[in-house]
């Protein structure tokens, strides 16, 4: 085995598995011993609230990110002090789903250790924000307690796997729930540093050598980037399975499921300025039955260990690997590492992608409520105790929590008798299905970005809000409250919020400015387009209203707002993340 890639099984092509020697971040996985690293000594130092630019690199394997405060770079650069270093948190939540005495830990962990609020993620995680080192190892023990983790919630391994929550097909959800545990078990990480530096402070086995680690689906170097995995369970696509690396579709035949069709080599985030970089979405390349999809996962994995670009992480994700390829040559590969083949691809079709808010009756006879969490942000302000309320519902609830890809919130599995409790919780906390909002802030998301990620460009969580509220104005004004268009922005190219695959989307190009596209997929099976670039408040608005209201009057029946741009020629039609920058 080589110390810079794996090499190639018998069934792989002979071509290079990238185009360079490889990058920095190789060697730093390569001499880190199975994600040790100097960590433990970083967080011991008392000299600083950082740790050293290696360790804050590996540490994302362990699922935290060192970041700070972006508001007070310029006072404490004036002040003569290092940046106000603090860490995110990020646990891994397969498919979302909580129980309520989780809920209470992530509540008082947010409370003692982090800055307040807890954010839901839309890959269905929960982020701590604000933790200082000081802080780090009792909060992750703390997780663990509560058999939570957060090992893979980020770093270049397979992270949290997505499962639509999907709260009336009771039965189906169960089942390919179970599915996507099984998947994320499987491909979690074997290293023992995890244990060794968050749990204990100790080896877990010190009869062993730190280089018997093993890692049977990684090896020593990990993954070339990160990787990404979602169950969806039509009609609804929620998870939007087009957009990760790996994706299942759920085939269910009179109400029982038959097995998923697979895609492959989908992925959002992109380079300004670099057209090598695009967003892709996933191809459908065959059926698979139910009970082969850890396998199949395990060997798509394994495909871009060996041949994912090492040399330049910018055209390290599978997408690029697919697209370099071609996808006939990756099927060929992953039917020889499994040793049989696909079956034909079944039908199916998705509807939105969007969430269901309000009360739903399950086909197990329990109740679901989907809550409206606006960009995912879970606070109390002083007119409305969001934190408190759900802390309340928590501990009286006997169901489930589950988050949704969307960053709202599912109180799962409640008995008619605790509905009743829980309505009168909900009422006398002000917690909202969102059903007197606008239809297009129901259809919102939004990423952190400012001031913690030190990747944004421009707000986007904190500003979006005020941003829909002058296009709520143009909506009403064209009769189009109630009409669903997919809208997200984000504070940077990379697509966290998935911003490529809304109807109108945003990422930030600068303080104030944004790039604007059009013309996505209602259900998610379209990107999007560039329209119009590097423009502020003003001119977004100002571009948008006759798109509107146009919209408004010449649309046909059924006609989605993604489509309508494309007919009536303000943008073209995307048909592949190759044909994105053209």
């Amino acid at each position: 085995m080589s110390q810079d890639r794996f090499v190639p099984t018998q069934s792989s092509t002979s071509s290079k598995a990238q185009d360079g020697p490889p990058g920095e971040m190789e060697r730093i996985k390569r001499q880190s011993r199975y994600l040790r690293g100097t960590i433990l000594e970083s967080l011991q130092n008392p000299i600083t609230g950082a740790l050293s630019e290696e360790d804050a690199k590996l540490l994302k394997f362990h699922g935290s990110y060192q970041q700070d405060d972006r508001d007070l770079r310029d006072e404490r650069r004036r002040q003569k002090l290092e940046p106000a270093y603090q860490f995110m948190v990020r646990v891994r939540v397969t498919g979302g789903v909580v129980t309520p005495e989780q809920w209470l830990v992530m509540d008082r962990l947010a409370q003692h250790y982090a800055n307040g609020s807890l954010r839901l993620t839309t890959r269905q995680a929960f982020q701590l924000h604000g933790v200082l080192k000081w802080n780090l190892g009792q909060t992750i023990n703390a997780i663990n307690e509560a058999l939570l983790t957060t090992l893979a919630g980020c770093g270049d391994v397979n992270r949290n796997v997505m499962c639509t929550p999907n709260p009336y097909q009771s039965e189906i959800h169960a089942e390919v729930y179970q599915w996507a545990q099984r998947i994320s078990e499987h491909l979690c990480p074997r290293t023992k540093a995890y244990h060794e530096i968050w749990l204990n402070g100790e080896k877990v086995a010190d009869s062993r050598e730190e280089n018997e680690d093993e890692e049977p689906i990684y090896g020593p170097l990990y993954l070339p980037r990160k990787f990404k995995i979602g169950l969806a369970v039509p009609p609804a696509n929620d998870v939007d399975v087009f957009s990760q690396d790996l994706g299942f579709i759920a085939i269910i035949d009179q109400g029982q499921l038959k097995g998923f069709n697979v895609a492959v080599g989908g992925g959002l985030g992109m380079t300004y300025g670099d057209p090598k970089t695009y967003p892709q979405l996933a191809r459908v390349i065959g059926f698979c039955p139910a009970n082969r999809i850890v396998d199949l996962a395990e060997k798509v994995v394994m495909i871009q260990r060996d041949y994912g670009n090492r040399s330049d992480r910018k055209y390290a994700r599978l997408k690029y690997t697919i697209d370099r390829r071609g996808i006939e040559w990756f099927t060929k590969e992953l039917n020889q590492r499994l040793g049989w083949e696909l079956d034909t691809t079944r039908p199916y079709h998705f509807e939105h992608n969007n969430d269901r808010y309000g009360w739903v009756k399950g086909t197990n006879g329990r109740w679901h409520l989907t809550l409206l969490i606006q960009n995912g942000r879970i606070q109390d302000w002083d007119d409305y105790p969001l934190m408190t309320g759900l802390r309340e519902i928590a501990k009286i609830h006997t169901g489930d929590f589950r988050l949704t890809p969307n960053q709202n919130l599912i109180i799962g599995n409640v008995t008619s008798r605790k509905k009743r409790e829980i309505e009168k919780l909900v009422k006398e906390y002000k917690l909202t299905d969102g059903k007197h909002y606008s239809a297009l802030r129901r259809s919102s998301m939004a990423c952190v970005a400012l001031p913690t990620c030190g990747l944004a460009m421009a707000e986007a969580e904190r500003y979006f809000p005020t941003l829909l509220e002058k296009l709520e104005t143009i909506m009403e004004e064209a009769g189009l409250r109630e009409e669903e268009i997919v809208i997200r922005m984000t504070g940077c190219p990379n697509g966290c919020a998935r911003p490529y695959l809304g109807e109108i989307g945003f990422t930030g190009k600068a303080p104030g400015k944004y790039n604007l596209y059009l013309g996505a997929g209602f259900a998610g099976a379209r990107l999007n387009k560039l329209y119009r670039e590097n423009i502020g408040e003003e001119e977004i608005v100002e571009t948008l209203r006759p798109i509107l209201h146009r919209y408004a009057q010449e649309r046909k029946h059924g006609e989605r707002f993604g489509d309508f741009v494309i007919r009536a020629g303000y943008i073209q039609e995307v048909q592949s993340g190759l044909d994105f920058h053209e």
